[in-house]
């Protein structure tokens, strides 16, 4: 299983409730959620070993938002992993 943060502009309910439709349809998504909390609004996502950051990114451009893969150097003062 791989994870992934991104950066995005999902910033309220209503925008999750917009990009869950699509998430939710990828058969190489198990599991999402978004800090809309944190000033990155950051997008965490777990999938399968075929999933790749382009293919997160491209299905929150298509539900009309923006996604850009957080570096790990980045994570970690973030988050501390």
């Amino acid at each position: 299983m791989k994870t992934y943060k991104f950066k995005t502009n999902i910033n309220c309910g209503g925008c999750v409730e917009t990009v869950a439709s699509y998430l939710d349809n990828s058969q190489d998504i198990l599991q999402w959620e978004v800090d809309t909390q944190h000033e990155d609004k950051v997008l965490s996502v777990m999938g399968k070993e075929s999933l790749e950051p382009k293919d997160v990114v491209d299905i929150i451009n298509l539900a009309g938002f923006s996604a850009k893969p957080l570096k790990k150097g980045i994570l970690t003062k973030l988050f501390g992993s």
